[in-house]
């Protein structure tokens, strides 16, 4: 027998003196009850169990007709897990609704812990399975949702007992102390389900292209490019404030650096787009990086952002490569060009794609924007960025002119406080229709960018496993201190089991509903024998986490200084 209880969720703020007084939550599994604070966890579930009939939806939150798989309802419509599927991926049915947020998921008092397929009996717990044959296997994909503010999160077990139960003439046989062995006999995997379809995903090559907004707003006060007044240290140079172009670069090089330090067979190149001015010939868009798979040329390439961008928007020659332009972003840019051409600048990166991408290897396009396109002062007339987009995703049959005919490319679109609608509409897989909310990134606050371009680039090579081991040493591991510590950023080099938690490759999670997965999927194999019979493992899971501000993650075991 399985069976995982979890904890209630709890949120407090420690008022005594000598006691740690970070806020915290967390959110775990037992009495379906869940106490929240002023930083909030939530999480949602999709749980399969595969007792020789293939994988079946077993356990979700939120299940609204109670089958099994989640589903919701929104603006009168019933979304379901099964409709979000990856179409390249023949073992995917499915993802974690990408709709979920912090506004919709229901508390975990209303969950519903669905039947045992094989015994019919209503199960009281996350996982509760009584009839557990060699050759059975399940899975479980959580979706972590940080509400309101950053924190940094750890993955904890409790009450962790392996008892070997009623016993058989059998297992005594081969068991006659009657000891619990059902965790050391379960092989278990626990890793970060990046796209969050309760799949572990292998590496395939891929050609990229990061299509970047270099307009004024991205860098000049005067037009919202200063974030914050926070000094950040990029490339080896500390600026006095944060600007959007800033956050860019380092999310951008972040992105590059984790696939070269994965070797991961990629091609990567950069393209820009700006608006037009009255005496421009036409939109300021262009190739920053040609597809190449020298790593270091495209870091190069994505070096000293602020100036490359200063020299497209107000330069003379409009050349990203010659420093002519003023990168300080409080002085005077009234002059700039005016305008956004995103779907030109899409266009450049299909043509990269086009010329220099490879044959048989999957395309993508990241967009990032923080507007809309409209037309400058110049002459010319902006196209559809959600025709440009269309375009790219679909073969030669589907161009819209002025779009060229290029590969079928995945568009992923990354909005920063821009037009949502149209970023949305852009985003989605190769050969597909656009609208696909896996293939949008909408970010409120600027400075989650670097853990967006995290994000994406952990799905661009094997997901990340944690921990593969027997499912008794993985909820030793969980039970032991305070936890795995999970890391916001898995571009960042962290190791989750060797590196201390206050690790600077560690980062915490972004404080606006941004979904992260973390997956365990377990197995009985059929080499497994009597010695298990009637046994049972229990265990609690929990999902802890505290406040990023003024905590270094070291978490509940440090005191204050």
């Amino acid at each position: 027998m399985l069976l995982g209880l979890g904890a209630v969720g709890v949120a407090s703020a420690g008022a005594g003196l000598g006691t740690t007084a970070f806020f915290s939550d967390e959110e775990s599994f037992t009495d379906n009850t869940i106490t929240t604070g002023q930083l909030d966890l939530l999480v949602d579930w999709q749980q399969t169990y595969d007792y020789g009939q293939g994988r079946e939806f077993v356990s979700a939150h939120p299940d609204h007709d109670g089958d099994g798989e989640q589903s919701l309802v929104i603006d009168d419509e019933v979304v379901r897990y099964s409709d979000f599927p990856d179409e390249t991926d023949e073992n995917s049915n499915g993802a974690n609704i990408p709709l979920l947020d912090c506004e919709n998921i229901p508390p975990l008092e209303d969950a519903n812990f669905g039947i045992d397929p094989v015994t019919g009996q209503e199960m009281e717990t996350l996982v509760q399975f009584s009839d557990v044959k060699p050759g059975d296997s399940g899975e479980i994909t959580f979706s972590l949702h940080l509400c309101d503010n950053p924190g940094y999160i750890w993955m904890q077990a409790a009450n962790v007992s392996d008892d070997g139960g009623a016993s058989t003439d059998p297992e005594l046989a081969v068991d006659p102390d009657n000891l619990g062995n059902l965790g050391d006999a379960i092989q278990a995997t626990l890793w970060y389900d990046e796209d969050c379809d309760n799949v572990y995903d292998e590496a395939e090559p891929a050609d990229i292209m990061l299509t970047l907004d270099f307009s004024g707003s991205m860098l000049y006060n005067q037009y919202g490019g200063v974030v914050s007044t926070d000094e950040i240290q990029v490339n080896g140079t500390t600026y006095d404030e944060t600007t959007k172009i800033d956050l860019v670069e380092l999310g951008a090089r972040q992105f590059v650096d984790y696939l070269q330090a994965e070797n991961a067979d990629v091609q990567v190149g950069v393209a820009y787009f700006d608006g037009e001015n009255n005496d421009d010939v036409g939109p300021r868009t262009g190739i920053l990086q040609e597809l190449t798979s020298d790593l270091d040329e495209v870091d190069d390439a994505l070096s000293g952002l602020r100036q490359k961008l200063a020299n497209v928007v107000t330069g003379p020659t409009n050349d990203p490569d010659v420093d002519e332009g003023d990168p300080d972003p409080f002085s005077n840019a009234g002059g700039i060009a005016t305008g956004t051409f995103i779907g030109e600048g899409i266009d450049d990166a299909q043509e990269e794609l086009d010329t220099n991408g490879r044959a048989g290897v999957e395309k993508t396009n990241i967009v990032l924007s923080d507007g809309e396109s409209f037309n400058g002062s110049g002459p010319s007339e902006f196209s559809s960025p959600e025709d440009a987009a269309e375009s790219a995703r679909l073969d030669a049959s589907g161009v819209i002119s002025p779009s060229e005919p290029s590969p079928e490319t995945n568009v992923y679109t990354i909005n920063v406080n821009g037009s949502a609608s149209v970023l949305q509409a852009m985003a989605g897989p190769a050969g597909e229709s656009g609208g696909d909310p896996l293939f949008f990134n909408d970010i409120d606050d600027p400075l989650d960018i670097p853990s967006v371009f995290g994000n994406l680039a952990a799905q661009t090579i094997a997901e990340k496993v944690i921990m593969q081991d027997t499912l008794g040493n993985i909820l030793a591991e969980l039970a032991s201190g305070d936890g795995i510590p999970l890391d916001g950023n898995r571009a960042t080099a962290y190791d989750e089991l060797s590196d201390p938690a206050d690790a600077a490759g560690r980062d915490p999670f972004a404080g606006d509903g941004v979904m992260h997965c973390v997956a365990l999927e377990w197995e009985l194999p059929t080499t497994v024998g009597n010695e298990v019979q009637g046994d049972t493992l229990g265990f609690d899971l929990t999902f802890y986490t505290e406040q990023a501000r003024h905590n270094d993650g070291s978490g509940m075991e440090q005191s204050p200084a």
